[in-house]
């Protein structure tokens, strides 16, 4: 019963980790920016070390069940 909040953050974390990784990946290869007024590196590198923390953040609450 007390591992059901952790299923649901750690597939909240997941997915939403690995969608932005996705989309991240996707900009960049199309060459469109990821975020509007920001430099692309920086934009690039901030949505992808998010992307990875997310996905961290999954497993970390799935390691905890």
């Amino acid at each position: 019963m007390e591992s059901e909040p952790a299923v649901f953050a750690g597939v909240v974390f997941t997915l939403f980790g690995a969608g932005l990784l996705l989309w991240t990946g996707a900009r960049v290869l199309h060459r469109a920016p990821v975020a509007h007024g920001v430099r692309p590196a920086v934009s690039i590198t901030l949505t992808t070390l998010s992307g990875v923390v997310f996905l961290a953040l999954g497993v970390w609450c799935f390691g905890r069940i």
